[in-house]
């Protein structure tokens, strides 16, 4: 359970427009953590949710499909319960199937096509446990085959506030963390 030293704003306390994201937090992964800490700077949860997500991540030049891709694999790869919870049906939703999202972590040897590859090697390169992710010529041709450079920065963009703002709800303690979470030890 997540113990952040940030006072939450309870849900009763919260403006009529920011309700409705702490009901689908509260109701996807039972923890509405981040939505309360991040109430007391409504503008920031308002850029997170209304800017990056619904004119970047839903919306934006690359089908969701791919983009729900790599939102998966980084919170399965970082060890993020709390974005688990929401990332899984928000992948079975945009058309990934079961058994994708169960090979996600082994995705060269699993059930995907060669340009949800190509995302999910540049999304490794991407993985806050990945010290020296580096695009390559190789990653950069997978990736060409088909996307174009707009979506490939698009779909970087994407990777990069989703890390970040992981590295934020682990630093804040936001979230739940997964046993196997790099992260999950408390700073020495």
């Amino acid at each position: 359970m997540p113990n952040t030293p940030l006072s939450r704003v309870p849900r009763d306390k919260l403006s009529e427009d920011l309700k409705p994201v702490w009901d689908t937090l509260n109701g996807l992964t039972g923890e509405p953590a981040f939505v309360e800490a991040f109430a007391n700077a409504p503008e920031l949860l308002h850029f997170v949710m209304g800017e990056f997500y619904g004119k970047i991540f839903f919306e934006g030049r690359v089908d969701n499909k791919y983009k729900q891709l790599a939102r998966l694999y980084l919170s399965m790869t970082h060890g993020c319960m709390t974005c688990n919870k929401q990332n899984v049906p928000g992948s079975l939703e945009a058309g990934i199937t079961q058994v994708q999202v169960d090979a996600i972590t082994d995705f060269e040897s699993g059930p995907f096509d060669e340009a949800e590859k190509a995302v999910l090697r540049y999304t490794a390169q991407m993985a806050l446990t990945n010290a020296d992710g580096y695009m390559d010529k190789k990653l950069y041709d997978d990736l060409r085959a088909h996307f174009d450079d707009a979506q490939i920065c698009e779909l970087g963009v994407v990777m990069g506030v989703i890390g970040g703002m992981a590295k934020l709800s682990f630093v804040l303690n936001l979230v739940e963390k997964e046993p196997y979470c790099e992260f999950a030890k408390p700073a020495a």
